[in-house]
Formats: C-alpha cells, sequence, structure tokens
C-alpha cells in the first residue's frame, strides 16, 4: 500500500483539496479558487501545481501516492468523462485522462455527491453500512448513491439526480434545470425559503419569521426548534416532501440508511425525525427499516470520498 493520496473536491466558488495518509488520516487541507468559463481548462491546471507544490513541502515522491480522486459538479462516467459541467463552463471532456498528463498520478473522477457519499461511508455519519444514500440538501437537492460499497453513476452519470424529481405538475415556476416542479424547488435550503415567503404572504399566522428582511432556511430551522408555530409548520411540510420522495427512492435502491447532508442537516435531529416520520407514512413495508443519519464530515465528505476512490481503485 502506497502511503499518501490527495482527494479534490471541485465546487463553483472553490476548490477543496487534502492530502491524506492511506489510512484516512487527513495530513493537511486547503482549498483554492474556482473558475467560470473554463473552456481552456486552466483550473486542471492550477490543481495540479498545487499538488506539485505540496509534494514538494512535504518530500514526497510519485511512487508513494496512490493517486488523486476528484469529485465534479456535473455528471461522470465510467471511464472518467465528465459530460459537461455548466458550472465550470467544460463540454464533454475525460477529466480523469487530462488530470493524469497535467501531473502523471493515477487519477479517479466521480461526481460530487457520489464522491462525498463515499467519504461518509468510509469515515462520516455512514461508517459500518454499505448500501447508502446520502442526501445533500443545500441550494438544490442531490443524492449520491452506493450499493454493496460502490458508486452507481447511471449510465450518464445522471444516477442520484433526485432534486429533478417532478413533485408538483402545477408549477408554473420554471426550476433551474428547464422542468418545473422539481423536488428542489420545495425542499433545498431555497425552496424552504420561497414557500415560507409565499405562505406569510397569505396567511396573517404570527410569527418570528415576519422580522426577517432576508428570510433564511437557518432562520426558519432555528425558529422551528424554538417552538414556533408557523416555522414548524414549514419544516414540516418540507419534510413530508423530501420523505415521500425518499420513500420511492427506497423502493427501487432499498438502501440500509439515509445520510442527511449539506446546510439544512446542520439544523439536527429535527430534521431528521421529521424525515423519518414521513418516511415511514409513504415507504413500502419492506423498506421501513432503512434508517436515517446525518453526516458527519461536512465540507470535507468530498476530499475524504476522493482518496476512497483512489483506495477502491487500487484494491
Amino acid at each position: 500500500m502506497k502511503k499518501y493520496a490527495f482527494g479534490v473536491d471541485i465546487g463553483g466558488t472553490t476548490v477543496k483539496m487534502g492530502l491524506f495518509y492511506t489510512d484516512g488520516k487527513i495530513l493537511e487541507k486547503w482549498e483554492i479558487p474556482s473558475k467560470k468559463n473554463d473552456a481552456n481548462l486552466t483550473l486542471l491546471d492550477d490543481i495540479a501545481d498545487e499538488i506539485r507544490r505540496m509534494m514538494q513541502h512535504y518530500r514526497i515522491l510519485a511512487e508513494d501516492i496512490a493517486g488523486i480522486g476528484m469529485g465534479i459538479p456535473g455528471p461522470v462516467g465510467w471511464d472518467g468523462t465528465v459530460y459537461k459541467c455548466i458550472n465550470l463552463g467544460w463540454d464533454v471532456i475525460n477529466v480523469e485522462r487530462e488530470m493524469k498528463n497535467r501531473c502523471g498520478l493515477d487519477v479517479k473522477v466521480g461526481n460530487d455527491a457520489n464522491v462525498a457519499a463515499l467519504g461518509e461511508m468510509w469515515m462520516g455519519g455512514a461508517q459500518g453500512f454499505s448500501s447508502l444514500v446520502m442526501v445533500t440538501v443545500g441550494t438544490g437537492v442531490g443524492a449520491g448513491v452506493i450499493i454493496d460499497g460502490h458508486i452507481v453513476s447511471g449510465a450518464n452519470g445522471a444516477a442520484g439526480e433526485i432534486g429533478h424529481i417532478t413533485v408538483c405538475e402545477d408549477e408554473t415556476r420554471e426550476c433551474a434545470c428547464g422542468k418545473y416542479g422539481c423536488l428542489e424547488q420545495y425542499a433545498s435550503a431555497n425552496g424552504i425559503v420561497s414557500v415560507c415567503q409565499a405562505y406569510l404572504q397569505k396567511s396573517k399566522e404570527p410569527s418570528v419569521l415576519r422580522a426577517y428582511k432576508q428570510l433564511t432556511a437557518k432562520n426558519i430551522l432555528d425558529a422551528a426548534k424554538e417552538g414556533d408555530a408557523l416555522a414548524l409548520k414549514m419544516v414540516e411540510q418540507f419534510a413530508r416532501t423530501l420523505g415521500k420522495v425518499l420513500a420511492e427512492v427506497a423502493t427501487v435502491i432499498n438502501p440500509q440508511v439515509f445520510v442527511i447532508g449539506g446546510g439544512v442537516a446542520k439544523a439536527g435531529e429535527i430534521v431528521t425525525n421529521m424525515l423519518k416520520k414521513q418516511f415511514m407514512e409513504y415507504s413500502f413495508h419492506a423498506a421501513r427499516d432503512t434508517k436515517f443519519a446525518l453526516a458527519k464530515l461536512g465540507n470535507d465528505a468530498g476530499i475524504y470520498g476522493g482518496v476512497k476512490l483512489v483506495l477502491d481503485l487500487m484494491s
């Protein structure tokens, strides 16, 4: 077993990077700015430069490195091909090949949600499980699917895009994906706020939420934990919408556990308890023992998962 590996998690704003020992201990982590409209792939040059810099700093030889594992915010095929990455301005490119050409190390690439799920399975909230769905509730809603310890990415890397399951056919607002009535229009951080603002406008029900000029999902969740009736109603509606979708996902995938991550997960067990309650109402009887857990690695899940990608490649 080689001693070191790099984990890389590419986001729309920053690229998180980590140098790890291959037993899972992190030696150093850091960030660099991401890029938009990066048709020339200069971000990959920046990442390669950072890896070389860290190798020089710690005096690490290439033969001591297992490789680089990368999470990409877009659909990724089994061979490392990214089927366009809108946030970065990438067309269809093979990132594994491009990175290997830049730094001469083995490279393994996966969708960022799937890679984060792998990280939680290895060193986070899903330790001890081999089949799971990690649901990330942030600006959008995404999911990483792991079955028998292996990422399920689908034919074109689109597996786990649960945020774009249609939950309301009457919706007139367009989702960012171009469809209407997608899950993330109601059950993302932005979705919770949008639903709550609409309710506040049509209702005269008293609530501490009326005091906020710029309402956030955190405001709603915090108020719910303090017992605000309207906020509790909004969180219950969020849980009903997402819980129903997870019940349908469980009917297809039958995971051992749903791991809830992203900004909304910071509210803690109020979220998982409500989700479990709604899930139980809608789920098929054979899937009702599915567990719910909170993610533990936070923003580091992607870099941990990147390292696990590389280690799985070696095994």
